[in-house]
């Protein structure tokens, strides 16, 4: 793959361990604020380490099967911090996509079906996380990369009684 045949697209990224976070929505809806909130979770130890890949404006491509996400030129190491402007800070040059999060999705719902939790990219399959207007992503990323794939709803507790997953057990009020 070539840099040349990258796409550009309307995004921020951030690497987060060794695994990009892409965050993509319209104008205002908060790409550089979360990217920036997952850089300082990365340095205060809530989550891996994180770094900037690029705010605003990101290359895609596909590389041996993976999504790779680069900054462009222009804007590497830059980032909008609302209130004090564009600041400069370190970044990585390029990292696999390991998580997609799409903000004011219009598809968002508190429990979203299967399908709206993956998307394709350059025909590539990414887990995704869809954001609905004036929810706060911040708290659903940082859930997504610092649970267990086994906690999913898909692995249902004996204990939950609905079915679907998301219970407290009845034992965690009474100990």
């Amino acid at each position: 793959m070539t840099k040349a045949a990258d796409a550009s697209v309307h995004a921020s990224a951030v690497l987060v361990g060794n695994r990009a976070v892409l965050i993509r929505g319209p104008s205002g809806s908060g790409k550089s604020r979360l990217a920036f909130d997952l850089i300082l979770a990365g340095r205060s130890g809530q989550i891996a380490p994180a770094k900037l890949i690029g705010d605003d404006r990101v290359h895609l491509g596909v590389s041996a099967g993976q999504l790779i996400v680069r900054p462009v030129p222009a804007l590497a190491g830059l980032i909008e911090i609302r209130g004090l402007g564009i600041r400069r800070c370190d970044f990585a040059n390029e990292a696999i996509v390991g998580l997609l999060v799409d903000l004011d999705a219009a598809d968002a719902a508190r429990l979203p079906p299967p399908q709206a939790l993956t998307a394709q990219l350059s025909g590539i399959k990414i887990p995704r996380i869809p954001v609905g207007v004036g929810y706060e992503a911040r708290a659903l990323v940082m859930a997504a990369l610092i649970m267990a794939a086994s906690s999913s709803s898909s692995q249902v507790s004996a204990d939950c009684s609905k079915g679907i997953g998301n219970h407290i057990t009845p034992t965690i009020a009474t100990e």
